[in-house]
C-alpha cells in the first residue's frame, strides 16, 4: 500500500502502463480509464475491441453514490430468415471445461462500445481524445511479444481465431496460432484509433468503419444495417445499491443482471451469517445455488424484486434452508483526487470475421448463452442485451473506495461476490481477497473449484461426487478481478488477478 496520484489495475501490463501514463500527465481516472479501454483493444484483443460493448461505473471525487454508463450491444432491429444468416458453435476449450459459443455474423449485436466512449470522455475527462488514443497506437504500430497467457488464451479460442483468412493474417500468420514470444502487432487499428479521434463517433455510423459493418452485415450474414448503428445510444443509469457489512455497494443495474445476482447473493450471506453459519465453501455453494434459483424464478425482475423487499422472505427461507450444495475484461482506476472509474469491456470471443481493413473483429453477443437465457436465437428485436459484466464501486463508511470488476461470462457474479465477500466479511487486504481460491456452481449443480480451500472445504466439496469438479490450479475460467483501492488520507493499494495476467501499478 502507498501514497501516490492513482492507482490502476487491469488485465495487461500494457493496459495499466497506459492508464498510468495519463494519470501521470496530469489526467483524473476517467482519461486513465478511457486510455486504457483502448488499450485493450491492442494488447487484450481477445477481450476486447472496438466492436463490442461494456459498462463504466463512476464515481466522482468527495460523493457518496456513483453513475453507470451503460454502452453494451443492443439486438438488431429486423432479423433475417435463418437460411440466409451465418451462425455456427464453436467450442472454447480450457483444458479441464469446454464451453460452446456462437460466431459468424449472425452473432453480432449492435457494438456500443465507441458510443460509450465517447460518451465517457464528453462527461468526465479532461484531455483531448487523441492524447487518450495514443498509448494504444504507438503500441500496435510498434507491436509487443505474446507473452505465455495470452499465447494459452489464443489456444483456448482457436476455432474463432482461425475461422476466416482475415483473422488468421492477424492472429496465426501463416496458418499457426502466434507463439509466446512472437511480436503482435496490428497497424489496421492504429490507423483506425487515429482516425476515430480525429473524425468522432459518426466513423463508426456515416464513415468508413460504419458503412464496412453494413456490407459486410448484408454480404455475409449478419442483421446490422446502418438503422441499428444510427439508433443505438448510450444510457446513464442509477446503479443497484446493496448495503452489506456497513458499506455500500454500487452494482449494475438492469437491464445488466449481473447487479441484482451480486446483491441477492450478499443478502443471502449476510442472512446465513446471522444464523450462526460460517462463510465457508459450503456456505456460497449453498449461495450460488440460490443465486442460480432467483434467476430462473425472477429473471429480468429480480432487482425490482429486491428493491421493494418483496423478496425479504425468500432470502430469510433460502438462508435457514441452504440447498445442499464472456471474454471479457477489466479497469480499475483511482485518482489522487478520489474520482473512480471501473470499466468493463467484452467483445464476447468476437465473431471471427475481421472487418474490411480496419483490425478488428464485431462481437458474437448473440451467439453467449448466458446472455440469452439458454435460447439463442430466441432475442427480441431492438433491445439491450442482459449483461453479466458487473463494474462494481464500494464505498466504505470510513472513505474508503474500492472499483473492481472482471470477465468471466457466467463466472464474473461469483468473482465479484467472493472478493467483495473477502474484503467486506472477512478483513483481506485487497491482494489477498482477489488471489483466494474461488468456486463456482452452474445452473445444473456442477460445481468448479480451485486448489487452496482448507481441507474441511475440500472435504465437503468433493462430497459432492459427480458434481464436484477439483480444478488443478488457478485458472482464467473463475473470472480475472482486477481492484484499485483508496483509503482515506490518500494511501491506495492495486491487485491485478494473477489468473489473467492482471497488472496494479501506484502512480
Amino acid at each position: 500500500m502507498a501514497k501516490g496520484n492513482g492507482v490502476v489495475a487491469a488485465g495487461h501490463e500494457l493496459t495499466a502502463r497506459a492508464a498510468a501514463e495519463i494519470l501521470e500527465d496530469g489526467g483524473n481516472a476517467f482519461d486513465a480509464g478511457l486510455a486504457a479501454a483502448f488499450m485493450t483493444f491492442v494488447a487484450e484483443a481477445v477481450f476486447a475491441s472496438p466492436g463490442g460493448g461494456g459498462f463504466l461505473m463512476a464515481r466522482r471525487a468527495g460523493r457518496d453514490d456513483a453513475n453507470l454508463l451503460d454502452f453494451f450491444a443492443e439486438t438488431p432491429l429486423k432479423r433475417r430468415p435463418e437460411s440466409e444468416v451465418s451462425f455456427y458453435p464453436i467450442h472454447a476449450d480450457f483444458g479441464p471445461a469446454r464451453q460452446e459459443f456462437h460466431i459468424g455474423l449472425g452473432a453480432s449485436a449492435t457494438p456500443g462500445v465507441v458510443p460509450g466512449l465517447f460518451a465517457m470522455h464528453e462527461a468526465l475527462c479532461q484531455l483531448p481524445m487523441k492524447r487518450l488514443v495514443e498509448p494504444a497506437v504507438r503500441v500496435a504500430r510498434a507491436g509487443f511479444p505474446l507473452t505465455e497467457f495470452q499465447a494459452y488464451l489464443f489456444t483456448v479460442i482457436a476455432p474463432i481465431l482461425t475461422a476466416s483468412p482475415g483473422v488468421a493474417a492477424i492472429f496465426a500468420p501463416g496458418g499457426e496460432l502466434m507463439k509466446a514470444g512472437a511480436t503482435f502487432r496490428n497497424e489496421q487499428l492504429a490507423e483506425t484509433l487515429e482516425w476515430l479521434a480525429e473524425d468522432g463517433a459518426r466513423l463508426f455510423v456515416d464513415g468508413d468503419v460504419g458503412q464496412a459493418i453494413v456490407a459486410q452485415s448484408r454480404d455475409q450474414g449478419g442483421y446490422l444495417t446502418h438503422d441499428d448503428l444510427a439508433r443505438y445510444r448510450v444510457s446513464w443509469r442509477e446503479p443497484l445499491y446493496w448495503h452489506h457489512a456497513g458499506a455500500t455497494v454500487a452494482l449494475n443495474p438492469p437491464p445488466a443482471a449481473s447487479g441484482a445476482l451480486i446483491a441477492f447473493g450478499l443478502g443471502f450471506l449476510e442472512l446465513l451469517a446471522g444464523h450462526g453459519r460460517a462463510i465457508d465453501a459450503e456456505a456460497l455453494c449453498a449461495c450460488m445455488e440460490a443465486i442460480n434459483e432467483a434467476r430462473a424464478a425472477h429473471g429480468e425482475a429480480l432487482a425490482s424484486r429486491l428493491a421493494a423487499g418483496h423478496l425479504a422472505k425468500e432470502l430469510e427461507h433460502a438462508a435457514r434452508h441452504p440447498a445442499a450444495y464472456r471474454g471479457t475484461t477489466h479497469i480499475s482506476v483511482i485518482d489522487g483526487e478520489g474520482n473512480a472509474a471501473a470499466v468493463s469491456l467484452s467483445n464476447g470471443e468476437g465473431n471471427g470475421h475481421v472487418l474490411g481493413k480496419f483490425g478488428f473483429m464485431l462481437n458474437n453477443m448473440l451467439g453467449e448463452e448466458d446472455l440469452t437465457s439458454g435460447k439463442l436465437g430466441d432475442w427480441r428485436e431492438g433491445i439491450r442485451l442482459s449483461s453479466m459484466m458487473a463494474p462494481t464501486i464500494i464505498l466504505e463508511t470510513d472513505g474508503t473506495v474500492t472499483a473492481l470488476g472482471t470477465g468471466g461470462s457466467n463466472r464474473i457474479r461469483s468473482a465479484i461476490l467472493q472478493v467483495a465477500v473477502n474484503l467486506l466479511d472477512r478483513g483481506l487486504s485487497l491482494e489477498e481477497a482477489v488471489e483466494r481460491p474461488r468456486l463456482h456452481v452452474e445452473r445444473d449443480g456442477k460445481t468448479s473449484f480451485e486448489p487452496g480451500f482448507s481441507e474441511r472445504e475440500a472435504r465437503g466439496l468433493l462430497a459432492l461426487g459427480d458434481r464436484a469438479h477439483a480444478w488443478p490450479e488457478k485458472n482464467l475460467f473463475f473470472g480475472g478481478v482486477h481492484a484499485a483501492r483508496a483509503r482515506p488520507k490518500g494511501a491506495m493499494e492495486g491487485a491485478g488477478d494473477p489468473r489473467r495476467q492482471g497488472v496494479a501499478f501506484v502512480v
